[in-house]
């Protein structure tokens, strides 16, 4: 799942990045108010943590654009700010829940996730193929009934493959999705994982899910 983080405070920032990319978020950031409009508006995301007080746009208008465009996707709103006319002012411009600053960063993953759970009431929880399934809310990976581990980034990466089953997904779109600015062209770190991703998933199976399209790039289905 894609989180966008609209933080202007980059201590704060980077500590909700990385403890988000713990539990396997693929998580965007932006610093002021207008970049995070951008990015809202050009990428799916499944959550907007949105600080209210932010340079150039504060937090309160970017919800507002964000409705009056008709984007629907959940935002938490992060504030230092709890009087509760600031509450109501946040809730009014759209926002779907409110969390003061500062907070237990455990509450922060329980409304991402009280939030996440609301949004996908008509939308699938599991991602399944064949005997291979990935809880899309607690993140936990099966075969044939056995768990699997799987670091950040593979199951990251597993969770982009299962959601474009049967299709062929190139290197670079994995690049985008999966390592973003992180990635180096030139590496051959895509490979890495990819194999590191077959070893747990098909090692031992009959049937092989994760294969390679020569030239092209690679796809998840059930079938050779």
């Amino acid at each position: 799942m894609r989180i966008l983080l609209v933080e202007d405070e980059r201590k704060i920032a980077n500590f909700i990045e990385r403890g988000l990319k713990e539990k396997k978020y693929v998580v965007d950031v932006s610093h002021d108010g207008e970049d995070g409009l951008f990015k809202a508006e050009i990428n799916p995301y499944d959550l907007i943590l949105l600080d209210v007080m932010l340079p150039k746009v504060d937090g309160v208008a970017v919800c507002k654009e964000l409705r009056k465009k008709k984007i629907d996707t959940p935002i938490l709103m992060l504030t230092a700010r709890d009087a509760v006319k600031d509450r109501i002012t946040g809730l009014n411009s759209g926002a779907d829940d409110y969390l003061n600053k500062p907070f237990a960063f455990e509450e922060l993953l329980a409304r991402i996730r009280a939030l996440l759970r609301r949004q996908r009431t008509e939308k699938i929880d599991e991602l399944k193929i064949a005997d291979l399934e990935l809880n899309l809310l607690n993140h936990e990976v099966k075969r044939s009934g056995k768990s699997i581990e799987l670091t950040n980034k593979e199951y990251i990466l597993l969770e982009y493959l299962m959601m474009h089953t049967n299709q062929v997904i190139t290197r670079t779109m994995i690049s985008e999705h999966v390592w973003k600015e992180d990635f180096n062209s030139l590496s051959n770190v895509i490979d890495v994982h990819i194999r590191y991703l077959r070893r747990k998933i098909d090692s031992g199976h009959k049937t092989k899910l994760i294969h390679t399209i020569r030239g092209s790039g690679y796809i998840l289905k059930d079938s050779q």
